[in-house]
């Protein structure tokens, strides 16, 4: 995921993905924590997107607060 396409996204789709991931974010740890992760660069990777989205979320706040 591309911070181009985060901030392309409406309110509504960034809530939607962000729990997406975190959902995803869940299984890979319980995945990591039971051995069965397979692609340990996921988790690195899904927490960054989760960061990215809330960044745009915050963003998007603080400018409707200003404008």
């Amino acid at each position: 995921m591309k911070g181009e396409d985060v901030r392309g996204m409406t309110a509504d789709q960034l809530k939607d993905e962000l729990a997406k991931l975190k959902k995803e974010q869940f299984n890979l740890r319980f995945q990591q924590a039971t051995g069965q992760l397979e692609n340990t660069a996921r988790v690195r990777q899904v927490r960054r997107d989760i960061a990215r989205v809330q960044t745009v979320i915050k963003q998007q706040a603080r400018q409707g607060a200003q404008g």
